[in-house]
């Protein structure tokens, strides 16, 4: 080979590094100075520069579908479009933008741009129409609907519009092949996606980004309809309450914003948004315009939104650092949510002992095993007992309901087991330091009423009865107060204890709800040493203070389900041992919890405010 030729050839390799090292690289962004450019093109003209094509960069290739086979949202007809650059190779999965409401030209040339320019990654678009339930075939002339679901998909705060993304839309996707024959390839990462739509599609977008943060890490909502549609304006109430989230935000809006003023005004909902979002340490940034409810300067400014959202990719957004004081109280900021290996088939109550070791009941198995022991199984019982709650007592025993047998039997560590009360159909349990213990029973249907039950020295009564699922229990600190939750509302009741009865009794603490169970699923409680009460929902653990407001709001690492059973364990009684009844996670705060079992201590008051 002649040196000329081994120069060319090595011209070319070098050539091909740097353009490979080019691709995986993006150019730098300064986001302060972008952030103000952004705000001073809302009112240029569209379209942007780069929303105009340039016959000098390859240009994507656009492919529709339809489903109209859903099964979250039955007889929906959704129009999907995908975009895929020139650029994707099937071989390198492609990073994942999801826009509301359908993807154009425009945005299709903005990307053809962005990509070319090296400004964004390689990024696969999918554009969803929202669902419509036709009462007419296609291609019936004046098509007649017999139901728009664009409020009721977009709109929504529940997990259903995440749910059809992943599960039905992006596999949908992932079955086309490009006119040239590409298979469409995304990445599972949730760094690598995006979400942006306009109006009820930017509440929408933010939605889906706050239902599974696993999947969807930036987000663009363009004039969002954070109004009391269907339930939007709790967002900020629960961004500040919620341990921030590992996603990066833009928020675009006119300040004179008020589609419908029967719902409120969008652009006071879009302030309120941002400073919650900053409150609660997001990487958030807005551009504010003066414009009505008007899609189109946001469209104007998408290219340098795009440039802000994925600006240092592929670094992982990571999650901000929340000025909540409860917070800040209980957690510990390099302490998370860690997934024991253990496996359990149906974890259920948790209980820990004097030692701190903690217990975990499997109703399907009708085992009882100790956490950090894995496989082996605690010979608590020499027979199988399909057991609810559990909690021990001072010496060591363990109690457990035995609804199936309308039971609460005590365990020995010599295996065998005592009937201590008869006839309870019971749910959870707690023994406080001098052996007497609460039994919650929900009633045999959800209509039917429910009782709480008192159990000493063997002798059982009816304490309080007319709740409905009555659920969790637990005692103050003190022992002064008993908590008792109701599993199908927002409610937790507070009595006054007094030797051999419960008085006072009133509906003290408010849960926040989930959208479409409209309850809080409160399904157990527990105290700190301050006092506060932990709740086991199906927003994650509530904490509220002692004047019964939600504070604090812990969820569990995304795919879970809602909180089933937790417990403070650990030699210091500082971690968190919590299951969902498929998995179990433990996590350090910077608190102690207060079992039942021990001593009543005083707590200092947090005032009346």
């Amino acid at each position: 080979m002649s040196r000329l030729r081994q120069l060319s050839l090595f011209c070319v390799l070098l050539l091909t590094v740097i353009v490979s090292a080019r691709s995986q690289t993006l150019r730098p962004v300064d986001a302060h100075a972008l952030v103000a450019k952004i705000q001073s093109e809302l009112a240029a003209p569209f379209p942007p520069s780069e929303g105009k094509p340039d016959p000098n960069v390859p240009h994507g290739d656009f492919l529709q579908g339809t489903i109209s086979d859903s099964k979250i949202f039955p007889r929906t007809e959704n129009k999907f479009q995908v975009y895929v650059p020139a650029q994707y190779d099937p071989a390198k999965p492609a990073c994942l933008l999801v826009k509301l409401d359908g993807l154009g030209a425009f945005e299709g040339t903005v990307l053809d741009n962005l990509i070319a320019n090296n400004e964004v990654p390689i990024i696969i678009a999918v554009g969803v129409a929202s669902g419509t339930i036709w009462k007419d075939p296609e291609g019936t002339p004046k098509r007649q609907a017999l139901r728009f679901n664009r409020s009721y998909e977009f709109d929504s705060v529940n997990d259903r519009f995440s749910e059809y993304v992943l599960n039905e839309l992006l596999p949908a996707v992932q079955k086309l092949t490009t006119h040239d024959g590409r298979r469409i390839t995304l990445s599972p990462n949730g760094n690598d996606h995006a979400a942006t739509g306009g109006s009820t599609g930017g509440i929408g977008s933010f939605t889906l980004a706050w239902q599974r943060p696993d999947q969807f890490a930036r987000i663009y909502s363009v004039i969002g309809t954070f109004v009391s549609m269907r339930g939007g304006h709790e967002y900020p109430a629960l961004i500040r309450k919620t341990e921030p989230k590992p996603i990066r935000i833009f928020l675009e809006d006119g300040s004179t914003d008020a589609w419908n003023p029967l719902f409120g005004s969008w652009y006071d909902a879009n302030l309120n948004m941002e400073s919650a979002l900053s409150f609660a340490g997001y990487d958030v940034a807005h551009a504010w315009g003066q414009h009505g409810h008007d899609g189109r300067p946001g469209q104007v400014i998408l290219p340098d939104v795009l440039r802000w959202l994925w600006r240092d990719y592929p670094t992982p957004i990571q999650s901000g650092i929340s000025q909540n004081s409860t917070l800040q109280e209980v957690t510990l900021p390099a302490e998370h949510w860690v997934r024991l290996s253990h496996t359990f088939r149906s974890p259920s109550g948790l209980a820990a002992n004097s030692n701190g070791e903690v217990y975990v009941t499997d109703e399907s198995e009708a085992a009882v095993y100790r956490i950090g022991v894995i496989g082996k199984r605690i010979a608590f019982s020499k027979r199988k007992l399909a057991i609810s709650g559990a909690a021990f007592a001072p010496d060591g025993t363990l109690y457990v309901v035995v609804p199936g047998e309308k039971r609460v039997v005590a365990l020995g560590a010599d295996g065998q087991s005592t009937t201590v009360a008869s006839g309870i159909t019971g749910h959870s349990i707690v023994v406080t330091h001098n052996g007497t213990i609460y039994v919650t029973e929900p009633g045999a249907h959800r209509d039917m009423p429910s009782r709480v039950w008192e159990i000493k020295n063997r002798t059982q009564k009816i304490v309080d009865s007319g709740l409905f699922s009555a659920s969790g229990v637990a005692l103050s600190p003190d022992g002064s107060l008993l908590y008792v939750a109701e599993k199908s509302t927002k409610w937790i009741y507070s009595y006054v204890v007094e030797p051999g009865a419960l008085k006072a009794k009133q509906r003290f603490y408010w849960l926040h709800t989930a959208d479409i169970q409209n309850e809080s699923g409160a399904q157990d409680l527990a105290v700190d040493m301050h006092g506060n009460l932990y709740v086991a929902t199906r927003m994650g653990i509530q904490i509220c203070d002692q004047n019964g407001r939600v504070r604090a709001i812990l969820p569990l690492p995304t795919p879970s389900g809602p909180v089933r059973s937790f417990c403070f364990g650990g030699k210091e009684f500082d971690t968190l041992y919590v299951t969902d009844g498929k998995q179990v996670f433990m996590r350090r705060l910077k608190v102690r919890g207060h079992p039942q079992w021990a001593s009543p201590i005083a707590v200092p008051s947090q005032g009346a405010g």
